[in-house]
């Protein structure tokens, strides 16, 4: 308010020399009411601008006031009339500016002039503000300079309107425009459109039924319930749309009272998103176990279902005991597809289509169960588990919380008498991950002839079989199994004990202890229904073969984007590619564009060499035998090759944790959640090659999680060049400025001038002390992402370079 007025004075005193000053003061976005005609007050919800247009409008109501009473009574009507009320409507209608229902009272009373004007709340200060500051400028020897205050604001203070039409994407227009006011969520848009809509009966509307429901839930949770609600009609509504949707399915309705209704059925099923959110709050023991362990599982698509549930529950249609079981089937599905290595493989697709599968059957929990099982859902069938938990690498599916809810639910079906808090453990790997002589021991004596040390110990390492959960993880670490299986024997885990039973630990007993898990596994979730054998594991290898072979002469790929394309890791796809004869075999390459050290030709006797082979393709290695990144194959391309569904269906492996998994699943879901594939798949490729880089990764703990790609710099400091965000990757030119090297301006300015040569984007000269923004979408070109792997490249040879220099001086 402050800054309004010093503004609108220093504006006031302008035009007294130059008549046609005027101040910006922004964008407005409107949307038109639905019932606009041609004739009537027209109405628009103000969508950018709220605080603009209320604060101007106080403004103009103090002014109104001030000159009635030390100039003349006219001018109460004069403005009143053009600027503040429309003299022939009644109700709402006559106030040219109406606020969302916790203001209108104070403002209400500002406008009338009522003796209740200028309360406590922010309405009313503000306007005591500007009445206080209108007795403060107002010089009785100047008769003329309140009128002047007064045409600067009406004719000197300028906008520029924006009003949507059918088809823009309202909320998407103020979010791209809006810089300095308050973040206006999709639930506040169709807060403010539906009571536009209601002239009548909105007050009653909102007593009863909205205000309850705000109260209830948080704006954000506010939000995901208007989206849950489109979503179970159409399973392909985005988040962005929300509003968009929203509005154009109220459009059909013509009385309030049908729109009164529906905000009943909203405020009703608010309710029941609450129950989901809150479960403590479920008065049916099984109903309220099944829903804390869906919303633990962390994936809101499940959300649909689980709503449509207890919808159905609520209105008669279904008991406890039939929700609860459909409920078990959705667990049992979630755990069964992170078993099989495909934890996200088309999730999103597959749960968001349920409800429509379900409106018409008689058991929903029959239904839900028929749905799940049929089709290519990767629903793990009972005879696939063995198998599966011996050789998919569990350890590196999934998100890390899962994984340990998986170990944590399996100790819980012991159903021990003495139940131990398994809240606090993490997972422990039995077999280490840095083998010592005496594992390597262990693992030897099991080997066959031919067999590869390192091809056997990775493939058991991450399995189920040799994983548990333990207090003491630092304790254990890569002591030899007699230490760590009288640890183990001492735990109040059932699971610890039966491992401490086995008098060695080898592939023997973590084969042995994968099928005796199986079984439990059996019994605590329920499979697909029989006739639904689905091979889950075989088609993984085979589609990979079916990419590598299609690979045309004069390009290279990587086992990080063959392990995208599959569903699987790194690991397993090299030992894949390095033991198993496959056509092109030699074009899958490192990160970094290398051969990988232990590569070996398929052939007997084959000794060319393989940079050889790659230049004599058509490949152009620069001096260190690095492929050039742009002859490289990313995982949509791949995904193209070989006809594979690329939009959602490409589950990409893990990013590094930097020692923060759970902050690094909190920025994977909110990067999935508001990035398409390709765009997601670029992010993750970025911070893939930072890492192959030497570099390493941390993440931010605020609400929207943040991934900052560090540096540490010999003398024990650090410096990042970005931080990327769910919806862009911010540049910190900023920040770097006083880190050096880059305090030299020459440096940032090169920094710049990379970044401009990617498609899309133009930085100027002026942004080198700002933190400019690039979206993802800029990435998901694969030219683009080539060239930003090489500005990160640059980045880091720059600082190698340079601290070179400093030791040699």
């Amino acid at each position: 308010m402050e800054r309004l007025w010093a503004d609108v004075v220093q504006l006031s005193a302008d035009r007294m020399t130059d008549p046609g000053a005027t101040h910006f003061m922004g964008s407005l976005v409107l949307a038109p009411g639905a019932g606009n005609g041609p004739g009537g007050v027209h109405e628009y919800l103000v969508v950018d601008g709220q605080q603009r247009l209320t604060t101007l409008s106080l403004l103009l109501a103090a002014i109104r006031d001030h000159r009635r009473e030390h100039e003349f009574p006219e001018h109460f009507e004069r403005i009143n009339e053009k600027y503040l009320l429309n003299k022939w409507e009644k109700g709402d209608h006559r106030y040219k500016l109406w606020p969302t229902q916790a203001d209108r009272e104070s403002y209400r009373a500002c406008i009338d002039a009522t003796p209740h004007a200028g309360g406590q709340d922010g309405v009313g200060q503000a306007y005591r503000f500007f009445q206080s500051a209108l007795l403060t400028e107002d010089d009785p020897d100047d008769p003329l300079d309140i009128e002047r205050i007064e045409n600067a604001v009406i004719s000197g203070l300028s906008m520029v309107c924006v009003t949507t039409v059918e088809g823009d994407n309202t909320h998407r227009i103020f979010e791209s425009l809006n810089n300095t006011g308050l973040r206006l969520t999709q639930g506040d848009l169709l807060r403010n459109y539906i009571f536009m809509r209601l002239p009548n009966l909105g007050e009653s509307v909102y007593s009863s039924l909205w205000r309850p429901l705000q109260d209830g839930l948080s704006p954000e949770d506010l939000e995901l319930l208007f989206w849950l609600d489109l979503v179970q009609r159409d399973p392909t509504v985005k988040q962005t749309d929300i509003y968009e949707k929203q509005r154009h399915r109220m459009d059909r309705f013509q009385a309030e009272e049908e729109i009164r209704d529906d905000v009943a059925r909203l405020a009703r099923l608010g309710g029941l998103l609450h129950l989901i959110l809150s479960p403590e709050q479920e008065s049916d023991p099984t109903v309220r176990l099944r829903l804390q362990r869906l919303k633990t599982w962390g994936t809101t698509t499940v959300y649909p279902t689980l709503l449509f549930l207890l919808d159905l529950r609520e209105q008669g249609r279904a008991s406890s005991a039939t929700v609860a079981e459909a409920m078990l089937y959705l667990e049992s599905f979630l755990v069964r597809r992170l078993l099989a290595g495909r934890a996200t493989m088309n999730l999103n697709r597959i749960l968001l289509g349920a409800v429509a599968e379900l409106t018409d059957v008689s058991n929903v929990a029959t239904g839900l169960h028929q749905y799940l099982s049929s089709g290519r859902k990767y629903f793990l069938t009972d005879s696939e588990l063995v198998a599966a938990l011996k050789i998919v690498p569990f350890y590196l599916n999934g998100r890390a919380h899962q994984r340990r809810l998986i170990l944590q639910w399996l100790e819980e079906s012991y159903q021990s008498p003495e139940p131990v808090d398994l809240t606090s453990l993490t997972i422990e790997h039995v077999l280490p991950q840095t083998p010592t002589s005496a594992w390597q021991e262990c693992v030897l004596a099991e080997m066959t002839e031919g067999e590869d040390f390192s091809t056997v110990y990775e493939s058991v390492l991450h399995t189920l079989g040799n994983l548990t959960l333990t207090g003491y993880n630092s304790s254990l670490s890569n002591s030899p199994y007699p230490k760590k299986r009288d640890l183990l024997l001492k735990s109040g885990l059932r699971m610890n004990q039966e491992i401490a039973r086995e008098s060695e630990w080898g592939r023997a007993a973590i084969y042995a202890r994968a099928e005796g898990l199986a079984e439990r596994i059996k019994k605590t979730w329920p499979g697909p229904l029989a006739g639904t054998e689905m091979t889950t594991l075989d088609p993984r290898w085979k589609l990979m073969e079916q990419a590598v072979a299609s690979l045309p002469s004069g390009t290279w790929t990587t086992y990080g984007d063959l392990a995208a394309l599959i569903g699987s890791h790194a690991m397993p796809v090299g030992q894949r590619v390095a033991n198993k004869p496959i056509k092109n075999g030699h074009r899958v390459l490192q990160a970094a564009g290398t051969v990988a050290p232990n590569f070996r030709w398929y052939e007997e006797g084959r000794v060319d060499d393989p940079l050889t082979v790659l230049a004599e393709e058509g490949i152009r290695l620069d001096d260190q035998g690095r492929a050039d990144p742009q002859q490289r194959m990313l995982v949509d391309s791949l995904a193209l090759l070989v006809g594979a569904d690329i939009d959602g269906g490409v589950e990409l492996p893990p990013l590094p944790d930097g020692g923060a998994p759970e902050l690094r699943d909190s920025f994977v879901r909110q990067l999935d959640e508001r990035q398409n594939h390709s765009e997601s798949a670029a992010v993750h490729e970025i911070i893939r090659a930072w890492d192959a880089l030497g570099g390493r990764v941390g993440y931010g703990t605020a609400e929207n999680t943040s991934c900052f790609l560090l540096w540490d710099k010999v003398d024990g400091s650090e410096i990042w060049p970005v931080i990327i965000y769910a919806g862009h990757l911010e540049v910190v030119f900023q920040y770097i400025a006083s880190r050096q090297p880059f305090d030299d301006l020459g440096l940032r300015d090169e920094l710049r001038l990379r970044l401009n040569e990617l498609d899309g984007v133009e930085i100027g000269e002026e942004r080198l002390t700002k933190r400019p923004n690039l979206q993802h979408e800029t990435f998901s070109r694969a030219e683009n992402l080539d060239k930003m792997i090489g500005v990160l490249a640059w980045f880091t040879e720059t600082i190698r370079t340079w601290e070179l220099q400093r030791t040699a001086i």
